[in-house]
C-alpha cells in the first residue's frame, strides 16, 4: 500500500457536485473580480470565525505584510514572533523592514508565553501569535502581556482555522487575525487566497482600499496600495469549503485521536493539546531522535511524510543579515531536527490510517 502524506482530492470529492456547481455559477454570472461571491464569502466567513469584519486577500503572506504596514509598523520596529515559525510568518514582518525578535516555542510549538516579557525593548510594537500545526496558542496570556505593554496582536491563522481558545477562535484575540486560504489548509482554495479578520472597521476599511491598489473610487486612489484581491472563483469555492469546515476539522479530529490512541512506539513523541484549547490538527506532528532512519523506514514500506519544517528562520540563508547563529534558540533548533508530519488529510480511509499505524508501530531504529 502506498499512503501519501497529503491528499487534496479527496476532500474535493467530498463535495464534488457542490464545487463544480460553483464554478459554473461564476463562470456564467460575468463577473471575476471585486463582485458579489467575494462580498458573500466575507460576510460568511466573518460569522462563522465571530469577528465583525474580514477582508478577502490574494494571499496569506499578504494578510501579514499588508496588516503590519496598516498598523504603523516599519524600519526602525520589533516584533516579536516564536522561532520555530514558518518563514513567511517572518517575511510579513521584514517586508516592512521591521526586525523580528525572535523567541522560544513551548511543548505545544507555539509561542512559550513565559518569554515574551524578556524580548521586550524600547523599540518593540507587536507580537505575532502563530497558531502552528492547527493548535491554538495561548491569546489570553499573550494578550495581557500586549496590552501592559501597549503592543498591537497579529495572528497568524494560516494554519488554525476553528481552532479555539475556550469558546473563542483563533483571529479574534488580536488587532488582526491572518489566514491564508492555501489548499493544503482547513479552508482552502483551489489556488492561492487569504484574508483577514478585525473587529476595527476602519482597519476594515483601510484593508480593502488598500488591496485594490488603494482605490476606494475606481481610478481614484487614496493611497500607494497593492493587488490583494481574493478573486470571484476562488471566493465561490471557498463558500463551499467553509458550509462543510465544521465535518472537515471533525474528521481530522477523529484521524487524530486514533493516533494519539493506538501509536504505542517508544520511539515516537506524541503531540500534545494546550488545556482550554482545541486543535484542528492542520498536521499531525510527532518528534523523533531517529528521525532520518524512520524516514527511510517509512517510505520502505510506502507511507510518505514531510518535514515541517526542517530549518528554523533564523538559520536560513535569507535572515542571516540577523547574525544568529545555531544554538540561538535551542528548542527550536530542537523541534527542526527531530518534528515529522505523518499522512493527514481529508477523506483517509481506515485502511490507510490501519496500515500507516501498523508501519510506525513496527519501527525499531
Amino acid at each position: 500500500m502506498n499512503i501519501a502524506p497529503m491528499r487534496l482530492d479527496r476532500a474535493y470529492q467530498l463535495h464534488q457536485a457542490q464545487y463544480e456547481a460553483a464554478c459554473l455559477r461564476v463562470l456564467r454570472s460575468g463577473r471575476y473580480v471585486l463582485g458579489e461571491e467575494l462580498s458573500a464569502f466575507e460576510a460568511e466567513f466573518a460569522a462563522y470565525i465571530g469577528s465583525p469584519y474580514a477582508v478577502g486577500l490574494g494571499t496569506g503572506l499578504d494578510a501579514l505584510w499588508i496588516a503590519f504596514r496598516l498598523l504603523g509598523i516599519g524600519a526602525g520596529d520589533e516584533v516579536i514572533v516564536q522561532a520555530n515559525a514558518y518563514i513567511a510568518c517572518v517575511m510579513g514582518i521584514t517586508i516592512n523592514n521591521a526586525t523580528p525578535v525572535f523567541v522560544e516555542p513551548d511543548e505545544y510549538y507555539n509561542m512559550d508565553t513565559e518569554k515574551i516579557e524578556a524580548a521586550i525593548t524600547d523599540k518593540t510594537k507587536a507580537i505575532l501569535a502563530v497558531h502552528l500545526y492547527g493548535q491554538a496558542s495561548d491569546m489570553e496570556t499573550i494578550l495581557a502581556v500586549a496590552q501592559k505593554h501597549n503592543l498591537s496582536v497579529v495572528e497568524d491563522c494560516a494554519q488554525s482555522h476553528g481552532a479555539k481558545q475556550g469558546e473563542r477562535m483563533m483571529g479574534t484575540f488580536g488587532n488582526v487575525g491572518c489566514f491564508s486560504m492555501y489548499p493544503s489548509k482547513m479552508l482552502g482554495a483551489f489556488g492561492e487566497a487569504g484574508a483577514i479578520v478585525t473587529d476595527a472597521e476602519t482597519l476594515a476599511g483601510d484593508f480593502r482600499v488598500f488591496r485594490n491598489y488603494g482605490s476606494e473610487k475606481r481610478y481614484y486612489n487614496k493611497m500607494i496600495g497593492t493587488n490583494s484581491r481574493l478573486d470571484e472563483l476562488q471566493a465561490a469555492l471557498l463558500r463551499v469549503r467553509l458550509l462543510h469546515l465544521d465535518e472537515l476539522i471533525a474528521e481530522r479530529e477523529r484521524l487524530c485521536a486514533r493516533y494519539r490512541d493506538e501509536i504505542t512506539n517508544a520511539h515516537i513523541i506524541l503531540p500534545k493539546i494546550r488545556p482550554g484549547c482545541s486543535s484542528v490538527w492542520h498536521q499531525f506532528v510527532v518528534r523523533s531522535e531517529e528521525r532520518e532512519r524512520l524516514i527511510e523506514h517509512l517510505a520502505a514500506k510506502g507511507v510518505g511524510s514531510i518535514i515541517h519544517y526542517p530549518v528554523p528562520p533564523h538559520l536560513s540563508e535569507a535572515y542571516a543579515y540577523l547574525g544568529l547563529r545555531r544554538g540561538s534558540f535551542p528548542l527550536a533548533e530542537a523541534y527542526a531536527d527531530t518534528v515529522l508530519s505523518l499522512p493527514l488529510y481529508n477523506g483517509m480511509t481506515e485502511a490507510e490510517q490501519t496500515y500507516t499505524i501498523e508501519v510506525i508501530n513496527d519501527y525499531n531504529p
